[in-house]
């Protein structure tokens, strides 16, 4: 591999609503250049999946474009969770890459939580459609079997793309660990339900998220115009590329708040005495391969179902509107997506109507850092709260975590902190540029208590 310093990390990011490329400064961490594209969901046949041929070209057509000015001397990828890919022996997709939020036949459903692990091995609790990793598995070999007779290899998601560009095929605990039924994350290894569903001799080997699989292969590389060998790295889970940057920063104990179509609270050192299943918490594994008590709601879907027909409005307009929703009591109370996050059963609900688009978004801020609240006392957070992703630029929010938590809350401002983490596999050291958060809300105690209230008793 190179043994020069290197320059620019060009970093695959793939979210569940949007998918980047990013070129990252390896000296500074500023992100050079972002494209974007939609990470489009066909809907079948056989069912709703990924359009991952989609996915390669606007990655093919991006990395040509950095390659071609200003270059770059090593890849890294991120991906979201819950996903996985099935190849055949000719290194082809076996079956297309399922959309997580498929639900299955009930009779699907019910054979999966007689086959699943206990909660109590795997820390991962029983979750809708296919966010286990192991129920899109299962659904896949019941429903598809001949299809998936076919399957050579099975490969956790970001590594699909380090597969794709090297050749190498591989596993990794953070997206093992991430609530898939697959992984004890104290033992470090897989779980009974591999051996159940028949797979282990088809899971890749497992590697470390920081080992470089490889270089870009010689075809792909030519056609990208690279003028020498690219090492690419084995890759990380979205949201644990988040926390990485904060592992290095931090230390123990410390509480990371990632934001994006999900909300994911990481309770770094916590030793919590019992995690609920049945409210969305479990345990991650980090890059290191640690064990992280976690909790999560799908905190961004929910603030673009609560603001997308909204007009803009400045913070100004907020600022005043504040006082009305305080005043007013004006909430709205979960879930606005139900089946995940802290409370699962609820249906939501506005106390009263918004009398603005500023009181709506506002009412809405307070929403999303209540619900996030709740997460970290459902998993015993402690230290400094660090918040990143499209709600580190949320002024009524973090002032509203910060009232409640009563301790230092820190702001993120690069707009690609998946980006930057996964940039830190490559063995670079950067600071995240951030701002601790310093206003408060006055009297936000009180209406945050009547949240808890109405919240508990619906």
């Amino acid at each position: 591999m190179k043994t020069q310093p290197l320059r620019r990390i060009a970093v695959i990011d793939i979210g569940k609503t949007n998918a980047k490329v990013v070129l990252v400064d390896a000296l500074s961490g500023r992100e050079i250049a972002v494209r974007k594209c939609t990470n489009t969901v066909l809907p079948g046949p056989p069912y709703p999946h990924f359009d991952i041929e989609s996915l390669w070209a606007f990655i093919i057509d991006t990395l040509k474009e950095f390659a071609g000015n200003p270059g770059f001397d090593a890849l890294s990828i991120t991906t979201h969770g819950a996903s996985g890919v099935l190849l055949n022996k000719r290194g082809e997709l076996a079956l297309p890459v399922l959309d997580y939020e498929y639900l299955y036949p009930q009779e699907v459903q019910a054979s999966y939580e007689a086959l699943r692990p206990d909660f109590a091995e795997t820390s991962s609790p029983l979750l809708s459609g296919g966010l286990n990793w192991g129920a899109q598995l299962h659904f896949q070999k019941e429903l598809f079997p001949e299809a998936f007779a076919s399957v050579a290899t099975i490969l956790t998601y970001p590594q699909y793309w380090s597969y794709r560009l090297t050749g190498v095929a591989a596993n990794e605990a953070t997206s093992l660990g991430c609530h898939t039924d697959l992984w004890l994350p104290f033992e470090g290894t897989y779980s009974p339900l591999v051996d159940r569903l028949g797979i282990r001799t088809l899971m890749a080997p497992i590697r470390s998220a920081f080992d470089a699989l490889g270089v870009i292969r010689p075809e792909i590389s030519a056609e990208l115009g690279l003028s020498g060998a690219v090492p690419v790295y084995c890759g990380i889970h979205d949201s644990n590329a988040s926390l990485l940057p904060h592992l290095i920063g931090f230390g123990t104990p410390c509480t990371v708040v990632s934001t994006g179509t999900w909300v994911i609270s990481f309770a770094v050192g916590a030793k919590p005495a019992h995690l609920d299943a049945a409210r969305d918490t479990l345990v991650n594994v980090d890059a290191n391969g640690n064990p992280v008590p976690s909790a999560r709601f799908m905190g961004g879907r929910e603030w673009d179902l609560l603001t997308h027909d909204l007009p803009p409005t400045t913070e100004d307009e907020e600022r005043a509107a504040l006082r009305s929703v305080l005043d007013k009591e004006l909430m709205m109370l979960p879930s606005v997506v139900k089946g995940t996050g802290p409370y699962p059963g609820h249906t939501a609900r506005w106390t009263k109507e918004p009398a603005s688009p500023a009181e709506h978004r506002v009412a809405a801020s307070l929403y999303e850092a209540l619900m996030t609240l709740t997460c970290l006392d459902l998993i015993a957070s402690a230290g400094p709260i660090v918040v990143e992703g499209p709600f580190a630029g949320n002024p009524v929010y973090l002032a509203a975590l910060h009232t409640l938590a009563e301790r230092a809350v820190h702001a993120s401002e690069a707009s690609t902190g998946t980006a930057i983490g996964a940039a830190l596999l490559t063995g670079i050291r950067l600071e995240v540029p951030m701002h601790e958060v310093r206003d408060t809300i006055d009297g936000l105690q009180a209406y945050a208590e009547t949240w808890r209230c109405l919240t508990h008793t619906a």
